[in-house]
């Protein structure tokens, strides 16, 4: 166990300090339902499903995009993950090293507000599982009209709201034991719903699947256009969680069983589950004579009391599990960062909690209305360079070597307390490579570059810091 010495309070809680050794029980199966979890939601099922119909490739091509857009985001995350796994500190307090031990709660709080939007919005997305659950079962639609919702919606919307603290509040293990249930059961529901629409189909399922593997229509710039854009699309939609799995990896046993699990987790989960949406799409043409990729809509089609009850169950965890991978805890360590003698996991998972449940609550009747997505963008746009910052700043800068005291000091002699706790350095590669990746989100002449400016803005931060850091 690393003990920890000369710690300040403004800096230290058991929370953020590093996992003992007791605690590291994850293994390959527990991240490979990290990443399960993050691929299944309702919203990854769609995703998935749009990329053989949006761009007009070979459906050959598609996977290939697909695999080695696996492969890319899994080294990434190996690289994120590494210092976690042999430090046992999760995101926030690795990013001190290179940000300074002040300057880290930036770029931590960037990312946890980014998170706890989508907390809401996920948590709004989840609740209509659950009402789609009690309208099958009762037959009842529900009646009244208070912000967008009626009360069966309401009464979803604040089951959903307590089940997730319930979850959390039971601390990271209880997350661990929903995540590894989630992830094997959604597959099993999926699969599930595929034979159903496999032989409701019958033997018109295959000549349909042959027909979207040989892409229909075409893509702005061509066949390479496409190739690239579907890499990065899939790169933006695990952006998020890439910068922060050092919080999930801190409890990993070893960075070997790590590996595995990303392995498994990543290009594995995602050719998998993306070949399950391919033959429940071409399905629905089969069936329902029309392209579907919302799983809720094909469910409620097919109209089966059972499949439906079974599916809703499914979604509900599905959208759960994102929930707590991507958009819980995060923020909950990033507040427990920002004050950490008042603030700790539970505490942080509650703000999160409170602020996301009035998001989820407003989320019919304004938020969708008025939209959040350029500003839940722009935010993951500014998260880009933090990525390249971080990873140079360790392997190439500090060759991997931390000290775990000076993380947790506010001495002026520490190594990460810089000036005055800040990197300025790192922030201003920061900076400068931040105006680049915000732009792409808001200047037309940069809109052409869509999911992949991540990558781009990620090693213009990494170069520009490394440039920064060896000026004297």
């Amino acid at each position: 166990m690393i003990t920890v010495t000369n710690r300040a309070r403004r800096l230290y809680n058991t929370d953020l300090a590093p996992t003992p050794a007791e605690n590291k029980n994850w293994g390959s199966f527990e991240i490979f339902n990290v990443w399960a979890n993050d691929v299944q939601s309702l919203f990854g099922y769609t995703l998935a499903a749009s990329l053989f119909l949006t761009y007009g490739l070979n459906g050959w091509a598609v996977f290939a995009a697909i695999i080695l857009a696996g492969f890319f985001i899994m080294w990434l995350v190996n690289l994120s993950g590494k210092p976690s796994v042999k430090h046992g500190i999760p995101y926030p307090v690795f990013a001190r090293v290179s940000m300074g031990v002040h300057g880290a709660n930036f770029p931590a709080m960037v990312r946890g507000i980014v998170a706890m939007f989508w907390y809401g919005a996920q948590t709004y997305f989840a609740s209509t599982a659950v009402a789609l659950l009690i309208r099958s079962i009762t037959g009842d639609s529900g009646s009244g009209d208070f912000l967008g919702m009626n009360n069966i919606d309401w009464i979803s919307f604040i089951f959903v709201a307590v089940f997730q603290i319930i979850l959390f509040w039971n601390g990271i293990d209880l997350i661990r034991k929903f995540l590894n249930f989630a992830g094997p059961t959604v597959y099993a529901v999926m699969i599930i719903l595929m034979f159903t629409i496999w032989y409701k189909a019958g033997g018109g399922l295959l000549a349909e699947v042959g027909n979207i593997f040989e892409g229909v229509g075409s893509y702005e710039g061509g066949t390479y256009a496409a190739f690239l854009a579907i890499l990065g699309t899939m790169v933006a939609y695990f952006a998020a969680v890439v910068i922060n799995f050092g919080d999930f990896a801190r409890f990993v046993k070893n960075e070997n069983e790590m590996k595995k699990g990303n392995l498994w987790g990543l290009p594995g989960n995602i050719v998998l589950f993306s070949f399950i949406a391919l033959m429940v799409t071409a399905g629905t043409v089969v069936v329902f004579g029309e392209t579907l990729t919302n799983p809720t809509d094909i469910v409620e089609r097919v109209g089966h009391l059972g499949l439906t009850v079974i599916a809703a169950f499914a979604f509900f965890a599905a959208t759960i599990g994102i929930n707590m991978v991507a958009n819980f805890v995060p923020p909950a360590y990033d507040l427990a960062n920002l004050i950490p003698s008042k603030i700790d996991f539970r505490i942080g998972g509650l703000i999160t909690a409170i602020l996301g449940f009035v998001i989820g609550a407003f989320w019919v009747s304004v938020i969708s209305q008025i939209g959040m997505f350029p500003f839940v963008n722009t935010l993951g746009a500014i998260l880009a360079p933090v990525y390249g910052i971080m990873i140079t700043d360790y392997y190439i800068i500090k060759k991997q070597r931390i000290d775990i005291n000076d993380l947790f000091s506010a001495k002026k002699s520490g190594k990460y307390y810089y000036d005055g706790g800040w990197n300025l350095k790192a922030f201003y590669a920061w900076i400068i490579a931040g105006v680049f990746s915000v732009a792409t989100v808001w200047h037309p002449a940069l809109s052409w570059m869509g999911g992949y400016a991540w990558i781009i803005g990620a090693a213009l931060g990494a170069i520009l810091h490394y440039l920064m850091s060896k000026k004297r």
